[in-house]
């Protein structure tokens, strides 16, 4: 059984300070700073650029990757961890429309990209990307074609070549049934890509079991590896060693230290790697990862479930103004719970002051996300109590929180 209160006392968390904001940024592990430190001292330091091969930092990306694989229910050696999400989101499309071109006639023809409009934005906005890079004058009818949620399945028709759906909505925590999309996806000849910012570290996913052919996600949320740790992407066994890498980046390549002229793709989920891995960063994430080897994904979620019940049931009986926007069923949502009000940007904005730490996604969604390795039930019932006092007392109702010139 996880200790949570353990766990909890191993995050730097300033005093006084409520944070359910893990969702979009994790908190300080105290162990990371330390981590960081040794690797900058005692490797770049002693080492020098034999830290390559002496304190192994080339094989760092594929041994984070195998932790990250075993929160993600992935197979070993089929993650891949560096560079940025929205990298990582056009590397798997890129991939999963040239695994259908391969396949020749009918596939070959297929022109859609489908996603949703609870996706996040950036994603659609690499998929539009690859659409003008493959077709800038039209003619081929690439499309890329959002529609609601709830019809994503409806349309898994013979046009779509790649479905692109983040599990779990960034603004309302609604998710989506991985394995019932995958399954009809796969059944009408469509390749899948599955993004799972909200979903690593959140809730339980079994990738292998769904048999999902690409997936990416970041690691600064839930996994708490820091402002812009890296992201990863995960391989189907089955497209691994065939699936074209489209950022053809020399540490994808098959010999990089050959320095060859010409490109040759590296062996399995190696060959998406592009960028120099970030080694810092990596030492930051990989001790993060330290605090998620004393848990197993099944505990987190049903704490988790617990906290966001708590919380919704003491939000709803003290703030009637606000509007659960998150759904009430525990099996079709992520780890946050988000409110409607009409002046929602105002109101985060005086409960964050009062040192509840949420955020705001536009138009009117006041989020939280709850994290067991640091949150627990006082916190839930404090939180509750603060945003009652805002609410009922219109605390939001003051001129300065109503300029939009912060991040959250």
């Amino acid at each position: 059984m996880t200790d949570f209160s353990a766990t909890k006392e191993m995050f730097y968390l300033p005093e006084g300070m409520i944070y359910l904001d893990g969702n979009s940024l994790g908190p300080l592990p105290k162990a990371a700073p330390a981590k960081m430190a040794e690797v900058m001292q005692d490797e770049w330091g002693e080492y020098l650029i034999t830290g390559w091969n002496k304190a192994g930092w080339m094989a760092r990306p594929t041994e984070i990757g195998n932790r990250i694989a075993r929160l993600i229910g992935a197979e070993e050696n089929h993650v891949m961890i560096g560079d940025t999400l929205s990298i990582k989101v056009f590397q798997a499309v890129a991939a999963a429309m040239s695994l259908q071109h391969a396949k020749g006639g009918a596939a070959a023809a297929r022109k859609v990209i489908l996603s949703d409009n609870g996706n996040f934005p950036s994603d659609l906005y690499m998929a539009e990307g690859l659409i003008k890079t493959l077709d800038r004058d039209g003619t081929l009818g690439l499309e890329l074609r959002v529609v609601d949620p709830e019809a994503v399945a409806e349309n898994l028709t013979d046009e779509v070549a790649v479905m692109m759906i983040t599990e779990v909505d960034y603004r309302t925590g609604r998710k989506h049934d991985m394995k019932a999309l995958t399954e009809k996806a796969h059944a009408n000849g469509i390749v899948t890509v599955w993004d799972l910012a909200h979903s690593a570290g959140a809730l339980p996913v079994d990738l292998a079991g769904c048999q999902a052919d690409f997936a990416v996600g970041c690691t600064y949320k839930y996994l708490n590896g820091g402002p812009g740790a890296p992201a990863f992407i995960y391989v189907n066994p089955k497209h691994a060693d065939v699936a074209e890498p489209a950022l053809s980046g020399w540490l994808g390549h098959d010999a990089p230290f050959a320095f060859e002229q010409s490109y040759r793709a590296g062996a399995g989920v190696e060959r998406m790697r592009v960028g120099t891995p970030p080694v810092l960063a990596n030492a930051a994430l990989a001790a993060a990862l330290d605090i998620w080897d004393l848990t197993d994904m099944e505990t987190i979620r049903a704490r988790s479930n617990e906290l966001c019940d708590l919380f919704i049931k003491e939000v709803e009986a003290r703030c009637p103004m606000l509007e659960l926007a998150t759904p009430r069923d525990a099996s079709v949502r992520g780890s946050q719970v988000s409110f409607r009000f009409k002046e929602g940007y105002a109101a985060m904005q005086a409960v964050i002051a009062r040192g509840v730490i949420g955020d705001f996604r536009a138009p009117d969604i006041m989020r939280f996300g709850f994290t067991p390795l640091y949150v627990d039930e006082q916190d839930v019932i404090k939180a509750a109590e603060i945003i009652e006092d805002v609410m009922i007392n219109d605390l939001w109702d003051q001129p300065e929180y109503k300029v939009r010139n912060r991040v959250t």
